[in-house]
């Protein structure tokens, strides 16, 4: 038990970034985002602390079944819609929101004998290019849903930002005009933005937004932490320190000896490894707390230890307390010494860790 790494999961921090997203969008909805396992907080526990949202929203009609099992009886939108002909019964047996957004699904709901009105969400395809029906044949698409007896007549219209992360960029600018035009002579609710666009793009609000990794205090604006945006950290990732080595100058580090001892120094090794998730890809350099006090790693990361220099803090010892990420170390930082984005760090938890719930 001891060597085990501890993922602990704040769940007043995400209450409190649900409310400082309220704070920021006044008036809207908020879809809070809990796909790929709440971003690997933990499907379950995330939709029971995030209780006080207008919605949910997941990747796939599995999630809405094992929240439904749970006995959340919210509303739950499904964002990549049916994938097939026969989840549409599914989905209105779980009372589950369908987003709509290929020509395929309109005749699988045109084909249908269904009478029980399906909730449906229209995508649009303002400039994203993945998902979502082009400018030019949303009106005859739209026409064809309100049409539908089996289609609620409800529709919320959406689309998705390629670049809203990027404050400067006129790319989004470029997609609320083009979402405005398109959709200006159509009743129904709005839903355009996700995290970023709540932060760099009032203008485009709507009546819904979308909220991912701000409510895990996550953010993907280059340079910036969701503390710079008065978010809290969801996560802390903690093991323990297992044993101290003293080397001797030239000496080298862990696997190809990537690393050499520039003095004679100790070198620590901390119990966790790609095995539970921590990007094999940490450059050395990338920073660890130990007991509050910043050390880098060492060499490269392995399955199950990470080597870190010591030097910075003489005083720790075997059994101490080490700090991956969370309060004091953000997880957009160690993301970018991996070359990757905050969000990759916590769904990348594998089933080794130990989740802790505080409150």
């Amino acid at each position: 038990m001891s060597r085990i790494a501890v993922a602990r999961i704040d769940l007043s921090a995400l209450r409190a970034n649900l409310a400082r997203i309220r704070t920021l969008a006044p008036g809207a909805k908020v879809m809070a985002v809990i796909k790929a396992d709440g971003y690997g907080h933990g499907l379950e526990r995330v939709a029971r602390a995030l209780a006080d949202a207008d919605a949910f929203g997941v990747a796939a009609i599995a999630d809405g079944q094992r929240l439904r099992a749970a006995g959340h009886g919210k509303r739950i939108v499904v964002l990549s819609g049916p994938d097939e002909p026969a989840d549409l019964a599914e989905m209105r047996r779980l009372k589950l929101d369908a987003v709509i957004h290929h020509e395929s699904q309109v005749q699988w709901l045109e084909s249908e004998k269904d009478p029980r009105p399906l909730a449906v969400w229209l995508k649009i395809d303002t400039g994203m290019h993945r998902l979502g029906f082009a400018p030019e044949a949303v009106a005859a698409v739209r026409a064809r849903l309100a049409a539908l007896p089996s289609v609620d007549p409800d529709i919320v219209l959406m689309t998705h930002f390629a670049a809203s992360d990027e404050f400067d960029n006129g790319t989004t600018a470029e997609q609320i005009d083009c979402f405005q035009r398109v959709t200006a002579d159509f009743p129904g609710e709005r839903c355009l933005s996700n995290s970023a666009g709540v932060l760099g793009w009032p203008q485009a609000r709507g009546q819904w937004v979308r909220a991912g990794g701000l409510l895990y205090g996550l953010s993907v604006v280059e340079g910036k932490c969701g503390a710079d945006f008065g978010f809290q950290p969801v996560m802390s990732l903690k093991t323990r320190l297992i044993a101290i080595n003293a080397l001797q100058r030239g000496e080298k580090v862990g696997y190809a000896g990537t690393w050499t001892c520039p003095e004679d120094m100790p070198v620590g090794v901390i119990a966790i490894g790609y095995g539970d998730g921590y990007p094999r890809s940490a450059a050395s350099g990338t920073p660890v707390l130990v007991n509050g006090q910043r050390v880098p790693i060492i060499g490269r990361v392995s399955m199950d230890l990470v080597t870190i220099d010591l030097r910075p803090a003489p005083q720790a010892r075997v059994g101490d307390t080490a700090l991956l990420w969370g309060p004091g170390l953000p997880a957009e930082e160690i993301a970018a010494h991996a070359g990757t984005i905050s969000y990759d760090l916590t769904c990348g938890m594998t089933r080794r860790v130990l989740f802790v719930e505080s409150d």
